[in-house]
């Protein structure tokens, strides 16, 4: 590993060959060429978080010429091999017989150079520019062959504009550090003992936290271990623990989660890697529409411009929110499980932490759902990768008002109180056209959908939530019936635990379906009873066959019961879409009635999307930050020993006030695991170091052109 601050970004480096050829025209005339060869590029920088679709323009500069020619567009990758050959002239044509041997003006190669800019192509937008190098063509003035590797540089290698219409300069600090990723075998202990900082108690004492604790800036440490622990399962019981670690200090309900503490920025994250399709699948159509539109969306008096009506903007802001509420309301089936499991922990930890505040469990949930995921996400879009530019100076002003009144909606506080939190009168004004009932029964519901889980274990703060009854036909399950089966009408309920039908309300239920045990939920062939608008739901016993009303109700119930048993580990990939009647399968003919589903399921559910993670790539960097943070390391170890040793009053801030200790023994043992294993990754750096130094020539892939220490 090796950390440097350095003067430029690393965008990638290029592959370049150089020659200078003698060429015999037809009527006996010398040309002197120059070959320029593009063999390949690595490193391109990542657009929009994926490969980019690189393409190269390579142009002779001189003093009265600028002959510009390109490549050909290579597709999706950040590592492209052009392997393109350009012939340029260099010099004019002389008589052959005149010059016998080789031979190019001095002025010429003094004041020409090659020019290769690399572009990504944006087919319906414009190119994004990668990078560029300049190699003046001097260098082959001693040698008729030139040939390395040079790393990109920003435009016009960083100089200053000379155009007179200069937009002035910013100033930068850049660090840039490279890692060295080694064989997975020697990551071992360091992933192991991260991975146990969930099982750690106190969990100020895990290895986790203690990186957290000692990195400079705590979001350096969160997106590797976040990807780690997500990557192994263990983020929710990690979180869970540092969020109850959080709880211990707050005195007041209202300033629940509001802080940026390692738990918050570990759900910040989290929600960043796991949540990018759910708000792709719930915001994105919405937010086009909107960034397309021309509509004025302006309230604020004193920002309006002429012409504007003020009551025909409200109704356009109002139509967009209106939109994107419902969408976000609806979208719970669509959740991650990651997502879910932990709103459930915040939600179980809020309500017992404040046993006498009944919104608070709300608001622990909806201090991060609304405030920093969909209102972030839709002030703006881009940054969430939906849409692929920076928007226009009124969608900017559209989309801030829209994400402070989604906001608003969703804080739980705002509407439970059936107050908002505007400074500003005319969103007071504005807000006032939401403080409706059906608005606090749709957050909370939505509220509910997210953070009830059947995968934990029932708790006595939460009681099961009511999501759907109402009364439909189910065919009989013919356990204890003698003859032929039929349909009877009986009540229907569902809940975040079970579904159980009964003969009417109020009466005990007839039987009963956990909802843990649901393995899918699908339509069912008319053909199959000759009967429309049914469905089944697929559990660990035979399928429960019901028919709807209406076409609709039957939609709204298989929506439900697929959203409410989307956590279910052993849901189904297919199904029969008819019954088992008479010893065979109506759909697929088959006899066994255990044989799999003829058809994939239709109802599976988006939410868990695979998240591509190099826990190798992760692992590296929490080593680097380790490696950099040792001095700190060091002082918290002291910090340690000097708590075990004197238990007296403090009569003045101590060094280690600014770490969470709360037990000495354990937090000093993980420290001195740490320590060992990264001593023990030194020596493979170390080597790796050394081997390189000695043996990168400059101008290799290694150690290309361009690059200063």
């Amino acid at each position: 590993m090796e950390s440097s601050k350095e003067a430029f970004i690393n965008q990638g480096k290029v592959h370049l060959e150089l020659k200078l050829n003698e060429l015999i025209t037809e009527n006996g005339t010398v040309c002197q060429q120059l070959v320029v060869h593009i063999k390949a590029c690595h490193g391109l920088p990542l657009i929009n978080g994926q490969s980019c679709d690189p393409y190269a323009t390579v142009s002779l500069v001189g003093p009265s010429r600028n002959d510009q020619k390109k490549t050909k567009v290579k597709k999706k990758t950040s590592n492209p091999q052009f392997n393109e050959i350009f012939y340029f002239e260099v010099t004019r044509s002389s008589s052959y017989t005149r010059k016998s041997q080789f031979q190019v003006e001095e002025e010429d190669i003094e004041k020409l150079e090659i020019r290769i800019d690399l572009w990504n192509n944006g087919n319906l937008v414009q190119d994004v520019f990668l990078g560029e190098i300049k190699v003046p063509v001097n260098v082959l003035r001693n040698d008729s062959s030139h040939q390395a590797w040079y790393l990109l540089q920003p435009r016009d290698n960083g100089n200053k504009s000379s155009k007179s219409d200069d937009l002035g300069s910013l100033r930068l600090n850049i660090c840039y550090t490279e890692d060295y990723v080694l064989p997975s075998e020697y990551y071992g202990p360091l992933k192991t003992l991260l991975l146990k900082s969930p099982d750690v108690r106190p969990i100020s004492a895990s290895a986790a936290y203690i990186l957290g604790e000692i990195c400079r800036d705590k979001n350096d440490a969160v997106l590797p271990l976040v990807r780690l622990l997500l990557h192994h399962d263990k983020l929710v019981p990690f979180v869970t623990a540092v969020a109850e670690l959080d709880l211990k200090d707050i005195q007041d309900a209202n300033t629940i989660f509001r802080g940026n503490s390692l738990a918050t920025r570990c759900l910040d994250e989290m929600m960043k890697v796991a949540g990018g399709h759910y708000l792709k699948v719930t915001l994105k159509s919405t937010l086009d529409e909107i960034c397309e539109s021309s509509k004025s969306c302006e309230i604020d008096p004193i920002k309006l411009k002429e012409g504007d009506n003020v009551e025909n903007n409200k109704e356009n802001l109002r139509y967009y929110v209106d939109k994107l509420f419902s969408t976000i309301v609806k979208s719970s089936m669509s959740c991650p499980t990651v997502m879910c499991d932990i709103f459930y922990s915040l939600r179980q930890m809020a309500a017992q932490r404040f046993p006498n505040d009944p919104h608070v469990q709300y608001s622990a949930v909806s201090s991060f759902v609304f405030l920093r995921f969909f209102a972030v996400a839709v002030v703006s879009p881009h940054t969430f990768h939906l849409r692929p530019h920076h928007p226009d100076a009124q969608t900017i002003r559209t989309l801030t008002l829209i994400s402070k009144t989604i906001q608003t909606l969703g804080s739980w506080g705002s509407l439970s109180k059936c107050k908002s939190s505007f400074k500003e009168t005319f969103m007071c004004e504005f807000f006032k056209m939401f403080q409706e009932e059906g608005y606090i029964i749709a957050v909370k519901k939505f509220l509910d959908e997210i953070s009830s889980t059947e995968t934990k274990e029932s708790s006595g703060t939460s009681e099961p939530v009511h999501l759907k009854e109402g009364e439909m036909y189910k065919r009989a399950q013919g356990r204890t019936r003698i003859g032929k089966k039929n349909f009877k009408r009986r009540w229907f309920c569902l809940t975040s635990r079970e579904l159980t039908y009964r003969k009417q309300p109020g009466k005990d239920a007839i039987y009963t379906i956990p909802v843990k045990n649901i393995l899918a939920v699908e339509k069912l062939e008319e053909s199959s009873f000759n009967k429309k608008n049914m469905f089944q739901v697929i559990h660990t016993e035979k399928p429960l066959y019901v028919q709807a009303n209406n076409c609709v109700e039957a939609n709204e119930w298989i929506d439900v019961l697929c959203r409410v048993s989307r956590c279910n580990q052993n849901r189904l990939s297919s199904y029969h879409p008819s019954a088992y009647l008479n010893g065979n399968w109506l759909c697929c003919q088959e006899s066994s009635e255990n044989t799999p589903g003829c058809k994939p399921c239709t109802a599976g559910v988006p939410a868990d999307i695979q998240i591509d993670i190099d826990e190798d790539r992760e692992t590296e960097r929490i080593y680097s930050l380790f490696t950099l943070s040792l001095l700190k390391l060091q002082k918290m170890e002291e910090a340690c020993g000097t708590i075990a040793v004197y238990q007296g009053p403090q009569k003045e801030p101590e060094d280690h006030a600014s770490f969470v200790i709360e037990d000495s023994v354990t937090t000093f043992k993980t420290i001195q695991q740490i320590k060992s294993i990264i001593e023990k990754l030194d020596e493979p750096h170390e080597k790796y170091r050394k081997k390189r130094s000695s043996s990168a020539k400059y101008g290799s892939k290694e150690n290309p052109i361009g690059k200063t220490s």
